[in-house]
């Protein structure tokens, strides 16, 4: 049994009754897709030597652990943790690269609830030290990724927090990203999109 910060607990898999036949859906793979793809890339970047790019670890605080054996232990109950940073890190071309991905099956805009305070201030801690940050945003429905670089992103989370809207658009999201072409090797070419300049001097 996993814990969720919204203090819910759910099983891996749910059970849907439709009439009498019960049948397993997986909820887990909901975004999973897309981070695969990520990872994929990441891997294609490593062992090409383009770049050492890493997903960071979810933080999981363990509650209650069973030991059936005495040389085995068995995780019974965990809550995951809000991460304190974001999703990926690491090096490219001499520069610190720091990003966060997000999936929403929104067709018309990007809800920025999905993103926390705490990250975006970690980000912009980033940007001030010459490293490189932006969101990679996917729009599942239209099978769409963009690659947005934190100085447009923080423009309109401040919006947001002066009382504007609680959203990017779709068109803004085009007009300020860059569209991640999709390929083989890699499956996700995010770093094509990569506008190198320095973004700390924009801030």
């Amino acid at each position: 049994m996993v814990n969720y910060p919204n203090g819910k607990k759910h099983p891996s898999k749910d059970l849907v009754t439709t009439g009498r036949e019960k049948r397993k859906i997986n909820y887990g793979r909901r975004g999973m897709v897309f981070e695969e793809a990520i990872d994929a890339s990441n891997q294609y970047y490593l062992t090409e030597h383009l770049a050492v790019i890493h997903k960071r670890p979810t933080p999981v605080q363990i509650v209650k652990v069973d030991y059936p054996k005495r040389s085995k232990a068995v995780i019974t109950e965990a809550y995951f943790k809000t991460p304190s940073t974001t999703d990926y890190n690491g090096i490219y071309k001499g520069k610190y690269l720091d990003f966060e991905a997000k999936e929403t099956q929104n067709k018309t805009s990007f809800p920025l609830v999905n993103i926390h305070a705490h990250q975006v201030e970690h980000m912009r801690a980033v940007i001030e030290q010459g490293g490189i940050c932006f969101l990679l945003i996917h729009f599942a429905v239209l099978n769409e990724v963009y690659l947005l670089p934190f100085v447009p992103f923080y423009h309109y989370w401040q919006r947001m927090i002066a009382g504007g809207r609680k959203s990017m658009t779709l068109t803004e999201i085009r007009n300020d990203g860059i569209l991640v072409p999709n390929g083989f090797r890699p499956r996700l070419d995010y770093l094509a999109a990569l506008p190198l300049s320095d973004e700390s001097e924009e801030k």
